[in-house]
């Protein structure tokens, strides 16, 4: 059994890919306030909480089972091509995982808009699982994320 590993999910939203993205670039101040049952806060610790080399600190709410804090680092962020990649680089996860990358890439769709999340890892020992757990809090988060566009649009 491989330690490293790569996952990824493509998701098709009813949402436009430009409302999507600029719900996703504002989650620090969206998604404790839209999603408390998934994140309790999301300081920024370093940076604009957007740009690359922005560190945010995200406590997650009772919603993540596996993870209760991490530190993110963003890589890179492109707003016109709407596409985002992080790193771990503090919290549970990294019990878990001695790295673990993250890449978000929103695209227009017929109906609506596809968000593509791509995650890389290294476990750190054999007996550890793939990251399904992140992975299926990653496609819950972005579904909710769409039902709140949705919300916001009708109200």
């Amino acid at each position: 059994m491989a330690t490293r590993g790569k996952l990824e999910v493509d998701i098709e939203l009813k949402s436009s890919a430009d409302k999507f993205w600029k719900t996703i670039r504002e989650s620090t101040e969206i998604f404790p306030k839209a999603f408390p049952h998934d994140y309790k806060s999301i300081e920024v610790l370093e940076g604009d909480g957007k740009a690359a080399g922005s560190v945010r600190h995200i406590t997650y709410g009772e919603g993540s089972s596996l993870v209760k804090s991490s530190k993110e680092r963003i890589e890179a962020a492109d707003d016109e091509k709407k596409t985002v990649s992080y790193a771990v680089i503090e919290g549970d996860l990294l019990e878990y995982y001695k790295k673990f990358k993250g890449h978000i890439a929103v695209t227009t769709a017929d109906n609506g808009c596809e968000v593509k999340w791509t995650a890389e890892y290294e476990k750190t020992c054999h007996e550890i699982p793939d990251p399904s757990a992140v992975k299926d809090f990653a496609v819950k988060n972005f579904l909710e994320v769409d039902q709140y566009i949705i919300q916001q649009a009708a109200s």
